[in-house]
């Protein structure tokens, strides 16, 4: 088929599986299958199951039996609660996914850019992301940003050439013919045939090396971290207790059991479960408050930003510029500036910002006028010409910043007369944009001058041009920008802004929403300051004005190397380094293409207001995966090690293996609502990170307290109620079962638990448990079963009475370590 007619759907499904999906590193797909087998292969369960089969063969059918249902229980509870969380974030993400124009069954369509094939013709527009490898068939004015692959941060200039030539035009990114993956469209328009796709393009083989050294996030290092630290606790300990066994001659195969139970009691094997089940919960709910998650681990980074850096435009601002006023060199109204505007605006084709929408809102149409070329807008210049001609005449119409085009100008406008533009003229039409902007509003400067005909243009011909003056917006503060402001301060989060306008545009906005503003930190006084300077200045400072990208990115690493978790918002196309510089890259659903590629979050509503609550979403997130920790390193830690003492001393084993494993699949059930639960207020209030010097001592304090009941039942056991054997298995089973499950309720707050309430789903859990503790062992089938008997009424007013001391204790000592860490 012509190479200009696109693809059908049929034949693009032929050729996706012939190539692939268009992705530069095949994205590895959730499969439900793969993921039972994962959990089926872990290394604790196939220890079980290989322990259930020997059971089997020594015919201890009941031991055999127990083990399978145990594993098949908590297999299955992993992978639905696990499959259900990640399907709904991987739905989210899709709502945010990168999408290409395709020429699809004759007609243009959005489909996601992952199913581009070889053949599609694609549609090309300022702010695009170039979806594959392809070849240009129409353009034009079209530049395009490179820099992802040869650096170069200024645009490059690309045109269609008849296929004759291009055969012969090159293949690398200089080829000006062809545009390549991972570039970005700066402005024009084009349409191109995708010739590769996905790993077969230049940028696939960059993204494979990156890819295999993807530097892990904060939250997957802590958790990396935490799995280290549980491993050697649980090799150590599995071996000191085989050892022991063995050593006094205990049945090898009970030993073995007992050493592998004792060694799932310890592992938080639920933690990967609570972790991914906290985490999407999280993002669905923030998807509640128009917050999507691309990328789950930036939950926790989203909790933890304590710097938030931004641009006022969208932020603080509604972003829907007002054209107030049009007004020549001299200050004096004037129509002819809004004219000159309007006629660049209609004509360029970079990205309208919200400045032209309002020039083309109020201004005529323009009439007349024939495009003959463009020099696109960049962030060095600031600014952009169109080339136009009428009557006849060819003329060069440029708008910009004012510092800007002021230095370019030899005359300029005042009251429809043209004026030398000689030093009083330039101080006084500087005095009339300062003003201006003093008085809050966004000033865009307009000058023109007469070209020569038929002749290449580039911005080194932006100069002798005639100042025809200049025009002032308006973007009041959005109506909740003071109080978000006020609320993300209360919780911890400070403000800087970070934007390419005026000093001046920027403190009278601050002084709106009642930000302390401070001296303005300016883009000229970056570009001589070192880092190491820098980052004392960007600690200090509240605004940046007229910085360039370049510099953007500087003070966020230099605000990162202080040691702050750092947000950035952007949704330009000169935003998406310092989006992916920053800790957290935030963008609106609203944004160009290069932009949310590059974002980990994106807000569907623009506001701090939305921000704020999605920070407190991770905040809470984190908060409930941090339980899950305390749990398992406090009073799971302290009965394991009440176990391994009490095998040196006692004649039997403390518990069954068949025993510790119930013990240990009941108790995990307690804890899976965790991700349902509340989190505190005070915890909300400040930003939250991964503390696991706060786990440690969580473990090393509150673990004891639970050993030490632990041997005050083994005594009260043997002493007071001269347990048999299976009497001793089963008071330890109930008091053990009941104080760590109920501890929950203790552990689960900074405050007093008597005044924090649990989610309805955690106290059913917790609940249910506790009860199912005390039913078991006098649930005569289900008993014998276990090996279980019944013990008298007074042993559980024992067991009542030790419960509530012990919560008391480790409320003491709960207090003493957030204390400390406070």
């Amino acid at each position: 088929m012509p190479p200009g007619s696109g693809l059908t759907t049929p034949e693009a499904q032929r050729r996706l599986a012939q190539y692939g999906l268009n992705e530069p590193v095949p994205q590895k797909r959730w499969s439900g299958l793969a993921e039972l087998l994962s959990l089926l292969l872990n290394p604790l369960v196939v220890i079980l199951l290989l322990a259930a089969a020997v059971s089997a063969l020594v015919h201890e059918h009941i031991s055999a039996t127990i083990l399978v249902v145990i594993v098949a229980l908590s297999t299955s509870i992993n992978f639905v609660q696990t499959y259900r969380s990640r399907i709904a974030a991987e739905r989210l993400r899709n709502e945010v996914a990168a999408r290409a124009t395709v020429l699809r069954d004759g007609k243009w369509q959005a489909l996601p850019r992952h199913l581009v094939a070889p053949g599609d013709v694609v549609q090309l527009s300022a702010g695009d992301l170039v979806p594959a490898d392809a070849r240009l068939l129409t353009s034009k004015d079209l530049y395009v940003s490179q820099s992802a692959l040869t650096g170069e941060s200024i645009p490059v200039e690309k045109d269609a050439l008849p296929a004759t030539e291009a055969a012969g035009g090159g293949a690398g990114p200089g080829a000006r013919h062809l545009v390549f993956l991972g570039t970005s469209v700066v402005s024009g328009t084009a349409t191109a045939v995708v010739e590769s796709t996905g790993p077969h393009t230049v940028y696939g083989a960059i993204a494979a090396r990156l890819a295999q050294g993807a530097p892990e996030t904060a939250f997957e290092h802590d958790l990396r971290r935490f799995g280290i630290f549980i491993m050697r606790a649980v090799t150590f300990l599995v071996l000191l207790l085989l050892l022991v066994s063995l050593a006094a001659h205990r049945d090898p195969l009970e030993s073995l059991l007992f050493a592998v139970a004792l060694a799932v009691g310890l592992t938080p094997e639920f933690l990967p479960m609570i972790t991914t089940v906290t985490l999407a919960n999280g993002a669905v709910r923030m998807a509640k408050v128009n917050v999507i998650v691309k990328r789950l681990a930036a939950i926790q980074n989203l909790g933890s930003i304590d710097v938030l850096c931004s641009d006022k435009t969208g932020t603080l601002t509604s972003g829907k510029m007002a054209l107030e006023g049009s007004v020549d060199a001299q200050g004096n109204p004037s129509e002819a500036v809004l004219a000159l505007a309007a006629v660049n605006s209609r004509l360029e084709t970079g990205i309208r910002s919200p400045l032209d929408a309002a020039i083309l809102e109020t201004a005529a149409e323009p009439s007349g006028y024939e495009k003959r070329d463009e020099i696109p807008f960049d962030f060095e210049r600031r600014r952009l010409s169109v080339i136009v001609e009428k009557d006849g005449q060819w003329q060069m119409i440029t708008k910009g910043s004012p510092e800007g085009i002021l230095d370019l100008c030899v005359a300029c406008e005042a009251q429809g007369r043209a004026q030398s533009f000689d030093p009083e003229a330039r101080a006084r039409a500087r005095r009339v944009y300062e003003q201006m902007e003093a008085d809050g509003f966004r000033v865009l400067a307009v000058a023109h001058r007469s070209v020569e005909a038929n002749r290449a243009f580039s911005a080194a011909g932006e100069n002798t041009l005639t100042l025809a003056g200049f025009l002032a917006f308006s973007d009041p503060p959005l109506p909740d920008a003071g109080r978000a402001v006020e609320d993300l301060k209360r919780d911890g989060v400070s403000i800087k802004i970070i934007t390419g306008d005026s000093e001046l545009v920027a403190r009278h906005i601050c002084s709106q929403i009642h930000l302390p503003a401070g001296a303005p930190v300016l883009g000229e006084e970056i570009a001589s300051m070192t880092d190491s300077a820098l980052a004392h200045v960007a600690e200090r400072a509240t605004i940046f004005a007229r910085v360039s990208p370049a510099q953007k990115t500087r003070i966020l690493l230099a605000l990162r190397n202080r040691g702050h978790t750092v947000g950035f918002m952007g949704d330009g196309i000169n935003d998406a380094p310092s989006l992916r510089a920053a800790d957290v890259g935030i963008s609106v659903a609203t944004a160009v293409d290069v932009a949310r590629d590059a974002a980990d979050i994106i807000l569907t509503r623009p506001g701090l207001d939305v921000l704020h609550r999605g920070i407190l979403e991770g905040r809470k997130a984190l908060g409930n995966v941090m339980k899950y920790l305390f749990m398992g390193t406090s009073s799971n830690f302290g009965n394991m090690l009440s176990m391994a003492v009490a095998s040196f001393f006692l004649p039997f084993l403390p518990m069954l293996p068949t025993q510790i494993l119930l013990n240990n699949m009941l108790y995990d059930l307690a804890q899976i609502a965790i991700p349902s639960d509340h989190v505190d207020e005070e915890y909300l209030r400040r930003p939250q990170r991964w503390n696991f010097r706060l786990i440690r001592q969580f473990m090393v304090y509150i673990g004891p307290v639970s050993s030490l009941y632990d041997f005050l039942t083994f005594f009260v056991l043997l002493r007071f109620f001269h347990a048999t054997q299976e009497q001793f298995h089963t008071g330890w089973f109930i008091e053990s079962l009941m104080t760590q499950t109920l501890v929950l309720f203790v552990i689960r707050t900074m405050r007093n638990p008597l005044k924090s309430r649990p989610s309805t789903p955690l106290t059913v859990t917790v609940a249910a448990v506790a009860v199912a503790s005390l039913v078991i062992p006098y649930a005569n089938g289900l008993a014998r079963l276990l090996a279980f008997v019944t013990l008298p009424a007074s042993y559980l007013g024992y067991v009542a009475a030790a419960t509530v001391t012990y919560l008391a204790l480790v409320e003491a000592a709960k207090r003493m370590i957030f204390g400390k860490a406070s």
